[in-house]
C-alpha cells in the first residue's frame, strides 16, 4: 500500500520565472521609456513642430552603448505614427540598423521595402533605385522618418544617401526625416552640404544611465517579463550595480535575463544573488584561476569568507558581518587572528584587483562588501582547493 501511495505521488512542476522573454530582447520597444521621459517628449514635439508645418526635421543621435539611443528613436517612430497626420500626410517610420547594411545600395533595399516596392540584390544602381523609391513614395503620399541605427558604418563609407535623405525635397524623393543614430559624434565625418541639415538643434547626446537609473529601468523590464515576486529589488541593484560602470542598460537586461534562466535551470522560483553572479562569470568572465593562484593566503581567506557569507546572505554583506565570518574560518583553519587594520589592508587590495566591490567605504565597519565575478559556490570550491593544497604543502 505505501509502495502504492508513493507511485500515486507527483512532483510540483517549480512556476517558470521568465513568460515574456521577449520583453528584455535589444529590439523591443517597451512602452515606457524609463529615465528617457525628457529626451522623447523634446524630441516628439520638435518633430511634431516642424512636421506640422509640412517641414522635415533631422536628428544625430548620440550615446554610448546601451544609453537607450535605440529605443528612443524607435518609441519617436511609434509615437509619431500613431499621432495622426502631419502636414497633411500620414507618418510611417522606417528602421534600418547599418551595421548589417552598410552601403548606401543596401539601406536603400530596405528603404524600399517601406513603400512596398521589392527589387534583386542585384542588378540596380543607386540612381535606379532612388528612382523607384521615389516612385513608391508618390503610389502612397506619406512622410517617411528614416531610423538608421548605427550610422557610423554608413557615414564612414562617404555616402551620398544621407545629402539625399536630408535634401529629399530639392532632389524630388518626398518628405522625409531623418534620425543617425552613432555611438559617436558623425558630425566631423559629413560633408558641408550633409552637415547643413544637423544645427545644434538637431543634435542629442544621451548621457549613460546611472545606478538608480538602472535599477527602475531593470523594475520595469522585470515587471513585464517576469513572474510577479520573483526578482526582489535587491537582485536588481545588484545588476545595476554591476552595469554601472559603463551605464549600459543592454547589459544589464542582458544579465536579467541570463540570471534568471540560472534560476530556471536551477529549479529555483525566484532569482537570487547566485545567480547574477553565475549569469555574469559566464557573460563577462574576469577572474581566472591564474589569477586565483597569485592571490596571498590571506587574499585568499578573505575571498573565501565573502563567498561563503553570501551564498546565505544574497548580493552584499557589511564589512563588520564579514570580519565575524573570517574570524570564523580562521579558526577552523587553526590559523592564527588577523588584525582589524590587515583585514581591511586585504579587502583594499581585494577591492583593487576588481575582485570585490567596497561601497559606503567611511572607516570600514559600515562598508558594504560585494562580490559579483563569480558564483560563490565555484569560487568556494576553488579557494577551498588551493588553501588545502596550501595546508598539505606546510604538512
Amino acid at each position: 500500500m505505501a509502495r502504492s501511495r508513493a507511485a500515486k505521488r507527483t512532483v510540483t512542476p517549480v512556476a517558470r520565472i521568465l513568460l515574456k522573454e521577449e520583453t528584455l530582447d535589444p529590439s523591443f520597444v517597451p512602452p515606457r521609456l524609463v529615465r528617457r521621459e525628457k529626451e522623447l517628449e523634446l524630441t516628439f514635439r520638435r518633430y511634431r513642430e516642424a512636421l506640422g508645418k509640412g517641414l522635415p526635421y533631422h536628428l544625430l543621435l548620440t550615446g554610448g552603448v546601451g544609453s537607450g539611443k535605440t529605443a528612443l528613436a524607435r518609441r519617436l517612430g511609434v509615437d509619431l505614427e500613431r499621432g495622426g497626420r502631419l502636414g497633411g500626410f500620414p507618418l510611417k517610420a522606417a528602421y534600418v540598423n547599418c551595421w548589417r547594411r552598410a552601403s548606401d545600395r543596401t539601406v536603400m533595399l530596405d528603404l524600399l521595402r517601406t513603400v512596398n516596392v521589392s527589387l534583386p540584390d542585384r542588378g540596380y544602381s543607386l540612381s535606379e533605385m532612388l528612382d523607384v523609391f521615389e516612385q513608391g513614395i508618390r503610389r502612397q503620399p506619406q512622410h517617411l522618418l528614416v531610423l538608421l541605427d548605427e550610422a557610423s558604418s554608413l557615414v564612414r563609407q562617404e555616402t551620398k544617401l544621407v545629402y539625399l535623405l536630408t535634401r529629399s525635397h530639392e532632389v524630388e524623393l518626398g518628405s522625409i526625416s531623418l534620425v543617425l543614430i552613432a555611438t559617436e559624434d558623425l558630425f566631423p565625418y559629413l560633408d558641408p552640404a550633409s552637415r547643413s541639415g544637423f544645427g545644434v538643434t538637431h543634435r542629442l547626446s544621451l548621457a549613460p544611465y546611472d545606478r538608480a537609473a538602472l535599477v527602475e529601468i531593470l523594475a520595469a523590464r522585470a515587471e513585464l517579463a517576469c513572474r510577479p515576486g520573483s526578482v526582489d529589488r535587491e537582485v536588481l541593484d545588484q545588476i545595476a550595480r554591476i552595469a554601472a560602470p559603463n551605464g549600459d542598460a543592454r547589459f544589464a537586461l542582458e544579465l536579467l535575463n541570463g540570471a534568471a534562466h540560472a534560476a530556471e535551470d536551477a529549479g529555483a522560483d525566484a532569482v537570487l544573488a547566485e545567480h547574477v553572479r553565475r549569469a555574469k562569470g559566464s557573460l563577462l568572465p574576469t577572474v581566472s584561476e591564474s589569477q586565483l593562484e597569485a592571490l596571498s593566503t590571506n587574499q585568499l581567506g578573505v575571498l573565501l569568507a565573502i563567498s561563503r557569507t553570501l551564498k546565505r546572505r544574497g548580493g552584499s554583506v557589511t564589512s563588520q558581518k564579514l570580519r565575524v565570518g573570517h574570524s570564523a574560518l580562521l579558526e577552523e583553519l587553526g590559523a592564527p587572528t588577523m588584525s582589524r587594520t590587515t583585514f581591511w589592508r586585504t579587502l583594499k587590495e581585494l577591492e583593487r584587483d576588481g575582485l570585490v566591490t567596497l561601497e559606503n567605504a567611511g572607516t570600514g565597519e559600515s562598508s558594504q562588501v560585494a562580490m559579483d565575478e563569480l558564483p560563490a559556490s565555484y569560487l568556494s570550491t576553488l579557494l577551498e582547493e588551493r588553501l588545502g593544497r596550501g595546508r598539505a604543502g606546510k604538512g
